[in-house]
């Protein structure tokens, strides 16, 4: 077995370390682990790309190489250049510092990598850590990703199924809930869901050279969205598996759209 990881944390991210010791479980002993991450972080990039400029790879030992660019670049950079022609046969993204559940997911490079690699016609799944004040006290908090990491991965890829024809392969985005170890509940498929509070902002910065800066800031992790979503089952001590794909249509609204502007779909 060959599996390739990445994330978004960056190639010194202790998520990763923790997604290596995942694939090397699935791996075994005769299977191979590659890594190409990127050499800093690259949080909240999504699925973009580095179309407007090079991106600079060094390898940084076997098997592992850090690309100065984002998650998609290196998934990229990995089935077109590192591998050497080698394809994995599936890519895991994180372990990702923080949940990528709910509205995070828009903006999630780890989900961006994963995206990549299913347009790549690859089996893909992104795992994520939600922390919180409950794990507080805990020597790892990527502990419970840790244990449960290799068993969902299994078992998501015995479920999914290659389609040669569709237009867009699935992808899946995984994220461990934040309690501690002993007290996940399981596993459970759940839609992405909403949190019913004010997302992301901007908060003003003067600098003491008395420049304006603006610093992203993110929304409460904890607030309440939807029954049954991932969010809610996350905070319910529940690990959530959610099936994507890089086709972002409505398509529930195209009949409703193209009667109200006489327009056949």
């Amino acid at each position: 077995m060959r599996i390739l990881l990445t994330n978004d944390d960056g190639i010194n991210a202790p998520g990763l370390a923790a997604a290596e010791a995942i694939a090397a479980e699935l791996a075994g002993p005769d299977g191979e682990v590659w890594v190409v991450a990127p050499a800093f972080e690259q949080s909240g990039v999504a699925h973009a790309i580095s179309y407007t400029g090079p991106t600079m790879i060094a390898q940084l030992g076997p098997r592992r190489f850090a690309a100065e660019g984002s998650p998609a670049d290196c998934v990229l950079a990995a089935v077109s250049d590192a591998m050497g022609g080698l394809r994995p046969d599936f890519v895991l993204s994180g372990v990702n510092r923080g949940n990528n559940s709910g509205e995070n997911a828009a903006y999630s490079g780890t989900l961006g990598a994963a995206m990549e690699a299913a347009l790549q016609g690859l089996p893909a799944i992104a795992l994520s850590q939600y922390l919180g004040p409950r794990m507080a006290g805990m020597e790892d908090p990527f502990d419970p990703a840790r244990r449960w990491g290799a068993e969902v991965v299994r078992r998501l890829l015995a479920a999914h199924r290659t389609e040669p024809d569709a237009d867009y392969q699935l992808f899946y985005n995984v994220n461990f809930p934040p309690v501690p170890t002993d007290e996940v509940r399981g596993l459970r498929v759940a839609p992405q869901g909403r949190r019913r509070s004010r997302g992301f902002t901007v908060e003003p910065f003067v600098s003491p050279t008395g420049r304006r800066f603006l610093w992203v800031r993110g929304g409460a992790q904890d607030a309440p969205a939807d029954p049954g979503s991932d969010v809610t089952l996350n905070m319910e001590g529940w690990i959530s598996v959610t099936p994507m794909r890089a086709d972002f249509t409505c398509h529930a609204s195209l009949g409703p759209l193209a009667e109200a502007l006489g327009a056949p779909s």
